[in-house]
């Protein structure tokens, strides 16, 4: 599947096969095509947690507001992002980048995160989202559906996973066959509407 005919194709889904599980060779396939999504300074602020164990499912499920896909998904994905990548030995990311480079970026990252907590925030948020569209379409393509999940209980989801102080959770992704087709797509927005030249 070329990936337009992925990005055309994809639904959230919400009811999945139960019975259906994710081979350990499926998930490593999965996991490395989303570690390919960009980051800021490629700090890689993403952290995923996946959950194939249904009772550790289960207790998902109860601070998820009791979202059946989530028992039912193959694999429940929560997308974590550290607030604070740039701050922990960010040059094992560049150590294969020309020294000039390396100290050129490396120089760039204290200034542009120092007393701002909301890059900080911000900057994780971002990576964790290109990490999940990512893993979404790489599961399009390697034949699974997906479905991206707010309305959880973040703090007894945190406390659930053990996540450290200096993470967010971005989002939850539950990854699997789907059981159902879903409702037709909805209208989109004209695309005059949706994109502007030069300025609103």
């Amino acid at each position: 599947m070329d990936v337009l005919s992925a990005i055309y194709q994809r639904r959230s889904i919400k009811a999945f096969d139960p019975n259906h599980k994710m081979s350990d060779e499926e998930l490593q396939k999965l996991l490395q095509a989303a570690q390919q999504a960009p980051s800021s300074f490629n700090l890689q602020h993403t952290r995923l947690i996946y959950v194939k164990d249904q009772t550790k499912k289960k207790e998902l499920y109860d601070q998820a507001n009791q979202q059946t896909q989530v028992l039912e998904a193959s694999v429940v994905f929560i997308v974590c992002a550290d607030m604070k990548s740039w701050e922990k030995n960010p040059q094992r990311f560049w150590e294969h980048a020309p020294k000039g480079v390396q100290k050129f970026i490396l120089e760039m990252i204290p200034p542009f995160h120092h007393a701002r907590p909301y890059i900080e925030r911000d900057e994780a948020i971002r990576s964790g989202a290109l990490v999940s569209m990512t893993l979404m379409l790489a599961a399009e393509e390697m034949g699974y559906s997906s479905c991206p999940m707010i309305g959880f209980d973040e703090q007894k989801l945190a406390d659930c996973i053990g996540l450290p102080k200096d993470h967010v959770i971005v989002m939850m992704l539950a990854v699997g066959k789907k059981a159902k087709e879903p409702y037709p797509k909805q209208d989109l927005l004209p695309i005059e509407e949706f994109a502007k030249e030069n300025h609103f």
